[in-house]
């Protein structure tokens, strides 16, 4: 969406906060010997005590409030009785939500306790690399240039980028125009991030794979070729001046 008065920059603003704090609190809780639901159905109370609706499930009927994707789990991860977090675990959580008639949408990947499985560094390069992105992004700016900037960061430090999962316009519905922020400098794309318009801007970081498939559940996405995915995401507002980070609340790149 484009924002055009002060009533819109407020309502995006509000359910920015919503799922900034939901994401927050959910990492916060999250604790070895949880299963995901429980993790999940957390979120879910948080979503509801806000006044706030779960995107996914709006959207597509996804089978949660919250999509967790835990170890090899790329993303879109359903929240299961039959998933156990363990110590060490790498774990995504993607919240997005509506409220007010306007949508919002975050994630962020962290490891839950002692890095004892080494996912440290790639979760530290998708937050530095999402950090240098935003870092990029005013009015005029190509969007393939962005993507240009996180792929050859990526490469620098080691780790690959996803290339059929991208950022996202959004703010009247879960995913608007522009459709693809891609990670990677798409020369077929010569959109420009325009001043006032909303959009989710979010890294897929992996350590094998470019390229993510679909498990049989429907919905749970792993890497074709293996491996881990990192994924760190705000919806910040376009100015000339930058990036407003509507959803900073959730302390990515702080």
């Amino acid at each position: 969406m484009s924002v055009t008065n002060e009533r819109e920059l407020t309502g995006m603003e509000r359910v920015s906060d919503v799922v900034a704090c939901t994401l927050r609190e959910m990492m916060e809780y999250a604790r070895p010997g949880m299963t995901t639901k429980e993790l999940d159905d957390f979120g879910g109370r948080l979503l509801a005590k806000f006044g706030a609706r779960s995107a996914p499930y709006l959207t597509y009927r996804f089978p949660g409030h919250t999509c967790i994707s835990i170890r090899n789990e790329f993303c879109h991860g359903i929240p299961s009785t039959r998933k156990v977090l363990e110590e060490g675990d790498l774990i995504n959580i993607d919240v997005s939500a509506e409220l007010g008639g306007f949508w919002a949408d975050n994630g962020a990947s962290f490891v839950l306790g002692p890095d004892i499985h080494g996912h440290g560094r790639l979760v530290s390069a998708s937050e530095r690399i999402l950090g240098m992105a935003l870092s990029a992004i005013t009015d005029g700016v190509r969007i393939a240039d962005v993507g240009g900037i996180m792929e050859a960061e990526a490469k620098r430090s080691g780790f690959k980028v996803v290339r059929n999962l991208t950022g996202h316009g959004v703010g009247r519905s879960l995913h608007e125009e522009p459709s693809e922020i891609a990670n990677y400098r798409d020369v077929f794309n010569r959109r420009r991030f325009k001043k006032n318009s909303v959009v989710a801007v979010e890294t897929f970081i992996a350590t094998d794979s470019s390229i993510a498939v679909t498990l049989r559940d429907g919905w749970t996405m792993v890497g074709n070729k293996g491996g881990y995915m990192a994924q760190h995401e705000h919806t910040v507002m376009v100015t000339e001046a930058g990036p407003l980070i509507l959803t900073h609340k959730n302390g990515v790149c702080a």
